[in-house]
């Protein structure tokens, strides 16, 4: 069964439907379920916060290093240069995030534009 598999107006939103909300849904339920029930501080919450961590930043450092879309136009050195700077204000504004992240799209939109790309 494939997105293409029926010529009906319906089936991609039944497609969509069954992939992604019932197929993620499942784990949602089952991690509330486990959840509840495992201490904060066990090795099996930690090993699974390690593991979130780890895929955020490997989806942050492939948008960095390989980008597409509007981001693709900017250099390398700037898309660094920015989160860099942003990290650093996320430090020094007492570890807030959204000050974090709007410091690093700041810098990025001002070297784009002092570049001539905006």
């Amino acid at each position: 069964m494939t997105f293409s598999a029926f010529d009906a107006w319906w089936w991609p939103y039944l497609f969509i439907l069954a992939a992604g909300w019932l197929a993620t849904d499942g784990f949602r339920f089952l991690g509330v379920y486990f959840g509840g029930r495992i201490a904060e501080d066990s090795e099996a919450l930690v090993a699974v916060r390690a593991l979130a961590t780890a895929l955020v930043a490997a989806v942050i450092g492939n948008l960095v290093v390989f980008p597409s879309g509007a981001l693709a136009e900017a250099p390398l050195w700037m898309r660094v240069a920015s989160i860099a700077i942003g990290f650093a204000g996320y430090l020094a504004l007492r570890r807030n995030v959204l000050l974090g992240i709007l410091i690093g799209e700041a810098v990025l939109l001002a070297g784009l534009y002092a570049v001539g790309f905006g």
